[in-house]
């Protein structure tokens, strides 16, 4: 949650800080992202808010942290004796016998499901193609001009193949102007059309995918609208400029917008 409603503001305004770390600003924008997507309403952690406060140069007395649920959950009832009549000896031994035998069912009926489902999901991947098995339509808001960020995932996506003018640690304020045009016009193009976001593998060094050591821990991935590359129709629209990487690596980042 966003306790004052200015929580949003004090992280854009950090973000035009040039002594940010490469961490600090992966982090605050997707923190940024996470209130944008719920409207202030975000929850974060108490290890969260701290990292927050210690970005921002706040003392963590500013802001209370949100209070902790505790559900109360009603004493069990214990079962009436009149429920449970007396058996003699013969009668609990087959009453054991009768509950085993229910939990053993249960078990192999259990197990056997899940093997069905594990075979039918295995042929299921092997015969996609490849470029199809991280293709999925998901839920994603617009962080800027080239990055999303899926609902539920810790991480942002950044989109490949092109480059967009940055709004949060601009250059010259011509490319601050030009990146919330990017943002906007993203986001528009997302509302008025069918959107499908692809995951696709970064340009890192082997091993390293996921981690901070490839794409500042951020996922990358294709984003079409009704068919079209958003980064083709923003690129067209001289809201951003190709931007291609190799397998394992990339270029040098095109940032031309504050060039005379």
């Amino acid at each position: 949650m966003d306790p004052t409603g200015s929580l949003r503001n004090d992280i854009e305004a950090a973000l035009h800080r040039q002594n940010l770390t490469t961490w600090q600003r992966s982090f605050l924008t997707d923190i940024h992202a996470r209130l944008e997507r719920s409207d202030g309403q975000a929850r974060f952690s108490d290890k969260q808010w701290r990292k927050i406060f210690e970005i921002l140069g706040r003392p963590n007395n500013v802001i209370a942290l949100p209070p902790r649920t505790v559900t109360a959950y009603p004493p069990r009832r214990q079962p009436s004796k009149l429920l449970w009549p007396r058996f003699s000896r013969a009668g609990r031994r087959l009453r054991w016998r009768l509950r085993n035998l229910a939990i053993g069912f249960l078990v192999v009926a259990a197990v056997a499901v899940g093997r069905q489902a594990f075979d039918l999901g295995r042929e299921q991947f092997q015969s996609a193609p490849t470029a199809m098995r991280a293709s999925q339509l998901q839920e994603f808001t617009v962080t800027d001009g080239d990055t999303v960020h899926v609902v539920g995932e810790a991480a942002g996506t950044r989109l490949v193949g092109f480059n967009t003018p940055e709004k949060f640690s601009p250059e010259c304020e011509y490319e601050r102007q030009q990146g919330e045009r990017a943002s906007a016009r993203l986001r528009e193009l997302v509302a008025h059309g069918t959107a499908r976001l692809t995951k696709v593998a970064c340009a890192c060094a082997p091993e390293t995918e996921g981690t901070k050591k490839c794409n500042h821990g951020r996922y990358c991935g294709t984003l079409l609208v009704d068919g079209k590359d958003v980064g083709s129709i923003l690129i067209s629209e001289n809201l951003a400029v190709p931007f291609v990487c190799g397998k394992t690596s990339c270029p040098p980042t095109p940032r031309p917008w504050c060039k005379a």
